[in-house]
């Protein structure tokens, strides 16, 4: 059975928190996001935790948080830390454990390694989310080919946001990875909405996942 899943996605700021949120509640999963830049006092993780149920045990706590909102490898030097992706802890949790990644597929985690270069490191099958704004073809296919060339295991894509089903679908002819589920764009981001949507897709991915080994 599988344990560990990184959600990635196709650029910034697409919605990957409240995706991953929505993702945790339906499978009943923990949530890390390893390396936070920025946002201290509103991050990622603590956004989660009021999101979903019992968020207080089930989101664990960052191995790097970095005080400025920019690409973690310069934020890293403003602060003088080193981001080593190998020393990494994970959560120990017996629950299924989504795993955040920061920014897009090949945005920087350190000097020389990218959020790939993590996810490949560690061997994580990957759930890719997707957002449909003018040239989200282009970023979803180059992520995809990115991820298929290191040999990472891409379990289905989340289409997250106002739907285009021109551009999913061609996105899942084009690549041949599953649409797994779509996240509506909240028009307010409550633990009410997150939890509602969640019960909604929880068969179903529940159902695509179940065969699928790390």
């Amino acid at each position: 059975m599988i344990s560990n899943i990184s959600i990635t996605g196709i650029h910034t700021d697409i919605g990957k928190t409240i995706a991953t949120a929505v993702l945790a509640e339906a499978l009943k999963a923990d949530y890390w996001k390893p390396v936070q830049a920025g946002n201290i006092e509103d991050r990622d993780s603590l956004q989660v935790q009021l999101l979903i149920s019992n968020g207080a045990n089930r989101v664990h706590p960052e191995s790097v948080i970095l005080s400025e909102a920019i690409s973690p490898h310069e934020a890293a030097k403003i602060d003088g830390k080193k981001i080593d992706f190998t020393t990494f802890t994970f959560p120990k949790t017996k629950n299924l454990l989504l795993i955040e990644t920061a920014g897009g597929v090949l945005s920087p985690m350190a000097d020389n390694t990218t959020m790939a270069d993590f996810v490949k490191h560690y061997q994580l099958p990957t759930i890719l989310v997707t957002n449909n704004y003018l040239g989200s073809i282009n970023h979803s296919l180059l992520s995809i080919e990115v991820l298929q060339n290191r040999g990472i295991n891409i379990l289905g894509i989340i289409a997250n946001g106002h739907p285009n089903s021109s551009s999913e679908a061609y996105i899942e002819k084009y690549s041949g990875i599953p649409i797994i589920a779509r996240i509506p764009f909240f028009k307010s981001i409550t633990a009410v909405a997150i939890q509602q949507h969640a019960a909604l897709l929880r068969a179903s991915l529940l159902e695509q996942l179940k065969n699928v080994k790390h």
